[in-house]
C-alpha cells in the first residue's frame, strides 16, 4: 500500500489554489464546486475547508495568486528596455503571454462569482487593473514629455485604450476556443494602436 505524504499547510493551501485555477479554465469558475476541487486535489471535501473557510476564500487567494505571477511577469520588463514605449510593449505582450498561459484569467475576470458573488475577490482584481494603468499612464506620458507620442493626448486615457486593447482580446480569445495566438494579435493590435500616439 502506497504511504501518502504528508503536506504543510502551506503546501496544500497551494495545492488547493493551483486546481482552483485548472478547473476554471477547464469547466469554467461558476462549475467549479468545492468537491470537484477535493477531487482535484485528491483529497476529502472536509480536508479543503481545514484549510479555506469557505469558497470566497479560495477565490480571494487564487486572485492574491494571479496577481503575485502578474506582477513578477510583466510590471519587471527586460531592463535593456530605456525607452517608455518599449517597457510599455514588453509589458502588454507579457501580459497577454501571461493570460496565453493561464486561461482561467478571462473566465474568471468575466464570471458571477466575481461580478455578484464576491466582493474581495472583485475589488482584489480592481486594485490590480487600477494600478496596471497607473504603470501604463506614467510609461506614456514619458513618451509624450520626450516629443514620441503626440502632446494632445490624455496619458490617463491612452492608459485604458491599452487596457481594453488587452481585455477585449483576451475574451475574443476565450470566446474563439483559444483558436489563435494571443501575444501576437496582441503585437499586431498594439503596434497600431501606438502609431495612433504617434506625432
Amino acid at each position: 500500500m502506497k504511504k501518502r505524504i504528508r503536506k504543510s499547510t502551506e503546501e496544500r493551501k497551494n495545492e488547493i489554489v493551483a486546481a482552483a485555477l485548472k478547473l476554471a479554465g477547464d469547466i469554467g469558475p461558476d462549475r467549479m464546486t468545492t468537491e470537484a476541487l477535493a477531487r482535484e486535489v485528491g483529497i476529502s471535501h472536509a480536508c479543503v475547508f481545514r484549510h479555506f473557510k469557505n469558497k470566497g476564500a479560495i477565490w480571494k487567494a487564487v486572485g492574491e495568486y494571479i496577481g503575485k505571477l502578474l506582477a513578477v511577469k510583466t510590471i519587471f520588463p527586460d531592463r535593456s528596455l530605456n525607452r517608455p514605449v518599449d517597457r510599455l510593449r514588453d509589458s502588454v505582450i507579457a501580459h497577454l503571454t501571461f493570460i496565453e498561459a493561464t486561461p482561467a484569467i478571462p473566465a474568471i475576470l468575466f464570471s458571477r462569482e466575481l461580478h455578484s458573488e464576491n466582493d474581495k475577490l472583485r475589488a482584489f482584481f480592481e486594485g490590480l487593473i487600477t494600478s496596471r494603468h497607473q504603470y501604463f499612464s506614467d510609461l506614456i506620458a514619458a513618451e509624450i514629455g520626450a516629443g514620441r507620442f503626440r502632446s494632445d493626448i490624455d496619458p490617463e486615457d491612452a492608459a485604458y485604450l491599452i487596457l481594453c486593447l488587452v481585455q477585449g482580446l483576451a475574451m475574443r480569445w476565450s470566446l474563439n476556443a483559444r483558436g489563435f495566438h494571443l501575444a501576437d494579435e496582441g503585437r499586431r493590435l498594439l503596434d497600431l494602436q501606438l502609431d495612433g500616439f504617434k506625432p
